[in-house]
């Protein structure tokens, strides 16, 4: 069992997965070799251009006796450029836009000039918008430049498509550089969480664990003098608790490997194994009474039925709650766990009898035990008890979780 979000994501189908994967090889190999892309572009529209200046050019010309060097020269400069579109787009505008302030002079109306919009479409995506700006003024002189010497029809036929065009390409570059910055942020999200429940993972593991370990080593040490077979059980005891927590430890930190990589195999089982549940709640308070905490618990007979993440955070919370007792609530202090749980929830009561000189949870403990309880419609209350001590109670509607 791993730890479950609240709201999943559903999942996508198979279609889609491999939709998904073809896309992000193709993403890889453009990244690994951003040339053959590139070229693939620059050369298919280089053909186009030029199958354009064999003959096409004059079904749109208003000088349809333009020499045709002059409009294949023109041709190869409106598209050979865009090879460098990605990495250049405002310097290979500006030189398209001087191909097509001549082709426009001189009255050859090149349809190749639209490919204008492929740099500006770049520039949108990769650029500030004020370099919009910028684009705009370039394709602007050829335009007015055919308007002026080609009147007739000019502004219906040339300058207000040639203006739409550049708007479409522009309000496409920013929808996707949008879109792309917005999925960035998400991934940014997703891994500032991630962090964040692996280091109160990581909070709850070693410091149970470490103080567990402090308690033993303690006992131990007076034991030693007086009773070596008491001090011996203690060192067993404490090499367990150490194993316990690499084995977790091992299972935690196994979430960062890539989905489908299972990871290292010298991990051994350890690392595969189930996350703890309720029904590992006995040994972590059998563990607490070895480092000499007595706790007298009250455990139903069957588990309700929660889902893997809720089961984890009673554990969590349980765990949390016995170590500050362990590390504030002095010597001589007891604890009492009883969890019970009815048709609408599960209730767990956390209480000992110890005096402290400050408050537990100054770190990130209490506000990680609220964290988990809240992400499955949990409270979680804690404060120090009338008669001395200290009082955790979790709830945890039951309807609300999945099996």
């Amino acid at each position: 069992m791993t730890e479950e979000t609240p709201h999943p994501l559903p999942a996508t189908t198979g279609p889609s997965r491999y939709a998904q994967r073809l896309l992000a090889r193709v993403r890889a190999f453009d990244t690994r070799h951003p040339w053959v892309w590139d070229a693939t572009v620059a050369l298919t529209w280089t053909v186009a251009a030029l199958v354009d200046a064999a003959g096409g050019w004059r079904t749109t010309a208003v000088d349809p006796s333009v020499p045709v060097r002059l409009v294949v020269t023109l041709s190869l400069a409106l598209s050979v450029p865009l090879y460098w579109r990605r990495r250049h787009p405002t310097a290979v505008l500006a030189v398209m836009a001087c191909a097509a302030l001549v082709g426009d002079a001189s009255g050859a109306f090149l349809q190749s000039a639209y490919l204008q919009m492929v740099p500006v479409f770049h520039i949108a995506l990769s650029r500030p918008p004020r370099a919009l700006l910028g684009a705009l003024a370039l394709l602007l002189p050829p335009l007015v430049t055919g308007a002026v010497r080609f009147p007739p029809g000019a502004v219906d036929q040339r300058v207000v498509p040639a203006l739409w065009a550049y708007a479409l390409a522009a309000l496409l570059g920013i929808a996707i550089r949008s879109r792309r910055d917005e999925r960035a942020h998400e991934v940014r999200l997703a891994a500032t969480a991630e962090r964040a429940r692996i280091a109160r993972e990581m909070h709850d593991i070693i410091g149970h664990n470490l103080a567990v370990i402090t308690g033993l080593a303690d006992g131990g040490r007076y034991a030693a003098a007086k009773n070596p077979e008491r001090a011996a059980q203690a060192l067993e005891a404490i090499g367990t608790t150490s194993r316990q927590a690499l084995a977790e430890l091992r299972r935690l930190l196994s979430v960062l490997h890539e989905e489908g990589d299972e990871g290292d195999r010298s991990d051994g089982p350890a690392a595969r194994a189930p996350q703890p549940a309720l029904t590992d709640l006995e040994r972590l308070i059998t563990g607490v009474r070895k480092a000499g905490l007595p706790v007298r618990a009250e455990l139903p007979p069957t588990a309700p039925a929660l889902s893997a993440g809720a089961q984890l955070t009673v554990y969590r919370v349980l765990q949390e709650a016995l170590t500050n007792t362990l590390k504030h609530a002095g010597p001589g202090a007891t604890a009492s766990v009883r969890l019970s749980y009815g048709p609408g929830a599960l209730e767990m009561v956390v209480t000992d009898t110890g005096t402290r000189s400050t408050a537990p949870g100054r770190g990130h403990g209490i506000t990680g035990m609220r964290e988990r309880a809240a992400r499955y419609d949990g409270t979680l209350e804690t404060g120090p008890l009338p008669t001395g001590g200290w009082r955790v109670a979790l709830r945890i509607p039951l309807e609300e979780a999945t099996s």
